[in-house]
């Protein structure tokens, strides 16, 4: 487990946020007492991770300031981006800095705490080039949904769905360094709607399904609630 290299995507404004945290960047929004980038660290840290890959590109300096020896034993590097490059550009930007193939990648504005060693072993027992974890809501519709087929291979990504419960991203990925390969060098890419799709037809991409909560912090709404769950 402490193999694998962790990619956290931290680089966006956060401008939906911006009412109630404006003096740093979304990730490191306050959460009981702790900017929420570091409790995302934390809780990997506690299935083994070790290295950490910040993609950091709005108020970066904050990021980078805030990790330079606050938790030891943890090797965190600090991938700085020079304008928005979505999710799979931010990764790509990464891409000389991670060390291992597979990696995890997980959103730095989200967390669903998911078991991150089945996880794993759920992608090493696929074979498959990407894996994602997916969760189960009363209203797939207002996320866009994706479509599972058997042994969990993701059928279609559907940006807009009909009402009613189905599965969503989770925001954590674990990829093959390949799969960068096709993410165009310096361009905004994102990992949701163009890298993961374009896998999808290969059958390449495999959904981990969990009944963990999904909790994102980019509203005021959804950073108040999980202020009130995640203890």
């Amino acid at each position: 487990m402490n193999a694998l290299d962790a990619v956290i995507l931290c680089g966006g404004k956060g401008t939906r946020l911006k009412s109630v945290v404006s003096d740093r960047p979304k990730p490191m929004a306050a959460l009981n007492d702790k900017p929420f980038l570091q409790l995302l660290v934390e809780y990997a840290a506690g299935f083994g991770f070790k290295r950490f890959i910040l993609c950091a590109g709005y108020m970066g300096d904050v990021i980078e300031k805030h990790f330079s020896g606050v938790l030891p034993g943890l090797e965190i590097v600090v991938s700085r981006e020079d304008g928005p490059l979505d999710t799979a550009g931010a990764v790509k930007n990464a891409s000389s800095l991670i060390q291992t193939s597979p990696f995890l990648v997980m959103n730095g504005d989200s967390i669903c705490r998911i078991d991150l060693r089945e996880f794993v072993k759920f992608h090493s027992s696929r074979r498959g080039r990407a894996s994602v974890a997916v969760v189960k809501v009363a209203d797939a519709g207002s996320f866009g949904s994706i479509a599972l087929g058997p042994g969990g291979r993701i059928l279609s990504f559907r940006e807009k769905a009909a009402a009613g419960a189905g599965y969503v991203n989770a925001g954590i990925y674990i990829l093959d360094k390949t799969v960068l390969d096709a993410v165009p060098s310096g361009a905004r890419y994102s990992m949701e709607r163009e890298l993961l799709p374009a896998l999808i037809s290969g059958g390449d991409v495999y959904g981990y399904e969990t009944e963990s909560r999904l909790f994102d912090i980019g509203t005021p709404e959804g950073y108040r609630e999980a202020g009130e769950n995640i203890k």
